[in-house]
């Protein structure tokens, strides 16, 4: 458990409750999370910004979603065969079999990791 500091406003005490700095960019996955956490469970919500974790952990797993989501349409192009050669030859098909894949694994990947 944190020791709380005090700071001395007129005649009253108000804990020095401070946000621990994050650089890392929240990014779509991780503020779906915490809005999907905002909604359905305000209590967890809740522990996340007394903790001061309200800004980690959807970074944290802002980051896990974008490699499984690569992990995904990588294994995904290659159950598909869809190539850079197929890229070079018709380039439509590719756009149109790359933007399936992607949907789907961005389906995958939300109801995996995202939502309650």
């Amino acid at each position: 458990m944190q020791e709380l500091n005090y700071i001395r406003c007129s005649d009253y005490y108000i804990p020095d409750i401070r946000v621990p700095d994050e650089t890392r960019p929240v990014g779509r996955f991780g503020r779906r999370r915490r809005e999907c956490l905002r909604e359905r469970r305000p209590i967890r919500f809740d522990d996340l910004c007394l903790t001061g974790e309200l800004w980690t952990y959807p970074a944290d797993l802002n980051e896990r979603a974008q490699s499984r989501l690569e992990v995904i349409i990588k294994q995904m192009k290659a159950s598909e065969s869809v190539t850079e050669a197929m890229k070079a030859t018709d380039r439509m098909s590719w756009v149109s079999a790359m933007n399936s894949i992607r949907n789907r694994a961005e389906e995958i990947v939300i109801s995996e990791l995202l939502y309650c």
